[in-house]
């Protein structure tokens, strides 16, 4: 698929999607409850959330190989789960997905009972065992959230200590409050946390909109019009609700209202984040950077290496294609705002790198090219129709 974008001065409102997030954990949660499978994602479907609803249909009619797609979060969500359920599992996946980092995870698995053997799959077999878990916390915060779900399952009590500081808590917080919604009890501790076991699954909710995809629409008001955005939780512990901040720092003009954000076109001014929390915002957080005057910091992205695409790598080079330069230093991004120029990229079979650039394309004189757009469907599918809804020009 190829993108063609054209300036575009942007008004209207639209809806914000199922967060992806809340969208796998409820999945396995109904799982567990016994419920139908099902994310709660109504009338909405996506790549990564289709992997975790087929993986879990498949354990269900007694399939051992689980397709998981290009989804990190299904593959390290079902591998806890999987050892705790017990038997002989085999984990495939596609795009860079099994060239992720899973070895912290698969060790705390194999110091329980778990046994793993990992070549371009995962052969897990062997069953869990309750106990305390070590692990880092600075590498995934996915390894994380996919204990906590599987260690509720087992019988003993168990628990989990952090041998580092954990890295995108607002994603464990998400796990934690989807798991109160099931009735599942986990407690806070000054090491990690206290699962107790035996719990049972009971519950059947749905998601709240997603900050993570919204956010593309909240900085496309800021940069090329008014964009009003709603069904969204203004109260969520959502990392990614941080994109409104961000704007703030920025300069942007910004409404709130019940469940809707409302952003106008505005000057930016450079500014400065942390994006330890909220990784997944640092392409469109660049975009925004790009169109602001001033130099721009973006601190703590190293993690970003190691997303669907070198995030670091692929955003720089976009920013480069659209004439803004851009640096990464120290851990840090470096973004030089100025006047972007219509740019061509390809994709890097990146979601976000896609999303991001189709945004600050909606700046620029001409036509911006973006190859491999098909990128979006991982999370997004309609998100160029969306785009187009608002009064993007977009030619797919």
């Amino acid at each position: 698929m190829i993108a063609r974008i054209d300036k575009s001065d942007v008004n209207g409102k639209i809806k914000a999607i199922p967060s992806k997030s809340y969208a796998h954990r409820i999945a396995i949660c109904n799982f567990l409850a016994g419920n139908a499978v099902s994310s709660g994602c109504v009338g909405f479907t996506s790549k990564d959330i289709t992997a975790t609803e087929e993986c879990l249909k498949a354990v269900l009619s007694g399939k051992s190989v689980l397709d998981c797609g290009e989804s990190g979060s299904t593959l390290r969500f079902l591998l806890p789960l999987m050892a705790a359920r017990g038997g002989n599992y085999t984990f495939i996946g596609h795009g860079k997905l099994m060239d992720r980092p899973n070895d912290e995870l698969l060790g705390a698995l194999s110091c329980h009972g778990a046994v793993w053997e990992k070549t371009d799959r995962i052969n897990l077999s062997g069953k869990l065992t309750s106990g305390d878990y070590r692990i880092r916390g600075d590498i995934s915060s996915q390894y994380i959230s996919g204990l906590l779900m599987a260690l509720a399952t087992l019988d003993g009590d168990s628990t989990i200590t952090l041998l580092t500081p954990l890295s995108s808590a607002p994603y464990v917080d998400i796990t934690l409050e989807v798991l109160s919604s099931y009735g599942i009890k986990i407690v806070k501790t000054d090491s990690g946390y206290f699962i107790k076991g035996g719990q049972k699954f009971k519950g059947n909710v749905t998601p709240e909109g997603d900050w993570s995809n919204a956010a593309f629409f909240v900085a496309l008001g800021a940069l090329s019009g008014k964009t009003e955005v709603f069904g969204l939780n203004l109260d969520s512990v959502q990392g990614d609700l941080a994109i409104l901040e961000i704007l703030k720092l920025a300069g942007a003009k910004i409404e709130r209202s019940g469940d809707t954000v409302t952003v106008y076109k505005s000057r930016l001014k450079a500014f400065t984040i942390d994006a330890e929390d909220c990784p997944d915002l640092v392409p469109i957080t660049a975009v925004i950077a790009a169109n602001a005057k001033g130099t721009s910091v973006i601190k703590n992205v190293s993690r970003l290496k190691i997303k669907e695409s070198d995030r670091i790598e692929s955003t720089i080079v976009t920013l480069n294609a659209f004439g803004i330069k851009a640096e990464y230093t120290d851990g840090n991004l470096i973004v030089y705002g100025g006047l972007p120029k219509a740019g061509e990229i390809d994709s890097y079979n990146d979601h976000r790198i896609v999303m991001s650039a189709a945004v600050l394309a909606t700046v620029c004189q001409g036509t911006s090219v973006i190859k491999n757009a098909q990128a979006v469907e991982k999370s997004y599918p309609t998100f160029f129709k969306d785009l187009q809804s608002v009064g993007g020009k977009v030619n797919v």
